[in-house]
């Protein structure tokens, strides 16, 4: 009977998982097929266009990495509060929520179109496509407020067990954006469908086009998610006072600041190798380009469980449940293993395919899926990693995540790619490689971590 019991259990843990865990997933492939579209329909523009797209991709991730770690401040907070049905706390966390949004998306709008001449030129961009990806850069970086509205406030309404919006946000953003691409980049044209020819009107501005689709999309959906926020039943700020509170405040930034530091700190290592792979030429730039726009396909069922799990497990947390806790870890590495190793292999059959959809280059195309097999190998050790850093996401544990990743980023792969690909002339291959041994190195890190409980606050509590 207790048998019986504990499987119900388990079940009944396994539906909360998947149904907390599938929305945020079908968003983020919402979210990657905005890339890849870009990426296809630019890709059909010529290598030159591709490469002016993503010389500058990570200079973004760079921004957006470090925006999101506030809103894992907040994540950890409101999970906790609703855990604990503190919703007046969960209520004063998301105004403070709203005034960092309007605080960072104002600065980091000024900073990013300051620069935006400049950081094709200290990306090793090749000349002839300099002013064309700094147009790029501009134009897509317009909506900045916008965008740190969407990935903040998609957080806190994920932290309150709402996933479902931000899914949306993302299906409407993909529309219009895939909508607009159509209209803008391509010329007036003749198209044939089921046999009738008709006349289909184009702005014909290339990959100026693609950046000005993707900024009202991206518009679109910061408006769309602080409407709904506005309106939410659990967590709407209406009614809070809107001026800094230190007490909701500083736990958040205790949380947030070693995870914004962290992401700052792989972003701009992202950046420094993305310098050295352009320095290599057109080809290695585009096949990186389009292998990491690939790539990131494939990591999404991992980072729609490590936001399921950073949720749960912060309300379990929250509310003080020991057992929860354990429970939810054992049920959450399989899964995610699991989902990895389907992820991977998929990759790994698939790529020679997938690189040809976003080029017609051989060169390109050879050297993209070359890398991309490498990589599908060790999908399911860096998935054991996301899990365990969701996990400790969750109940405000940032410190050694941002430890390891800063080590294996900067001593492995930066260093790494330095010497195979600037001193020794070992070009895209070897780079990708040292991505791997980044990988694995915090597998065993976060794999000690684990084997350890420090991940858990409640550890020492559980064992007694």
């Amino acid at each position: 009977m207790l048998q019986q019991i504990r499987k119900k259990e388990a079940w009944s843990t396994i539906a909360i998982i998947l149904t907390l865990a599938w929305p945020t997933i079908l968003e983020q492939v919402m979210q990657t097929a905005v890339q890849y579209i870009d990426t296809a329909m630019v890709g059909s523009l010529g290598t030159q266009a591709t490469a002016a797209v993503g010389a500058t991709s990570t200079v973004g991730w760079m921004v957006f990495s470090t925006i999101s770690a506030l809103g894992v401040g907040f994540l950890s907070f409101i999970a906790r509060a609703c855990g604990a049905n503190d919703r007046a706390a969960a209520q004063k966390a998301v105004s403070q929520a709203v005034l960092v949004v309007l605080t960072v998306g104002s600065l980091f709008t000024v900073i990013t179109l300051s620069l935006s001449g400049m950081i094709p030129v200290w990306m090793q961009v090749d000349e002839s496509i300099q002013s064309l990806a700094s147009t790029y850069f501009f134009i897509l970086y317009l909506p900045m407020l916008p965008r740190t509205a969407s990935s903040i406030f998609g957080t806190v309404l994920r932290a309150a067990g709402d996933t479902k919006t931000p899914m949306k946000v993302g299906v409407a953003v993909n529309l219009i954006n895939v909508t607009l691409n159509f209209l803008l980049i391509y010329p007036t044209r003749t198209l044939n469908l089921l046999g009738l020819s008709f006349t289909m009107p184009g702005a014909g501005w290339g990959v100026v086009g693609a950046a000005i689709a993707s900024a009202i999309a991206f518009t679109v959906g910061g408006l769309y998610i602080t409407i709904v926020l506005w309106r939410h039943p659990m967590v709407s700020p209406r009614g809070m006072k809107f001026r800094p509170d230190p007490e909701i405040l500083r736990p958040c930034m205790k949380v947030a600041f070693p995870n914004m530091l962290q992401r700052f700190g792989t972003s701009l290592g992202y950046v420094a190798i993305a310098a050295m792979i352009n320095s290599l030429g057109e080809v290695a730039t585009a096949a990186h380009t389009i292998a990491n726009t690939v790539e990131s396909a494939f990591y999404i069922p991992g980072y729609g469980m490590q936001t399921a799990a950073a949720t749960l497990v912060g309300n379990a947390y929250g509310a003080r449940d020991r057992k929860r806790m354990k429970d939810l870890s054992t049920m959450f590495i399989p899964i995610e293993i699991g989902l990895m190793i389907l992820s991977g292999a998929a990759l790994f059959a698939a790529a020679p395919a997938l690189m040809s959809i976003f080029s017609s280059n051989t060169e390109v195309i050879d050297l993209g899926a070359t890398v991309l097999r490498m990589v599908a190998v060790s999908e399911p050790f860096y998935g054991f990693s996301i899990i365990i850093e969701g996990m400790m996401m969750g109940v405000g544990k940032t410190r050694e995540p941002f430890v390891f990743n800063i080590i294996g980023m900067w001593l492995i792969r930066i260093c790494g790619t330095f010497l195979c690909t600037q001193m020794l002339s070992m070009g895209l291959v070897a780079a990708w490689a040292c991505m791997i041994a980044h990988n694995l190195l915090l597998f065993f890190l976060f794999l000690y971590c684990y084997i350890k409980g420090s991940w858990n606050p409640l550890h020492n509590q559980i064992e007694a």
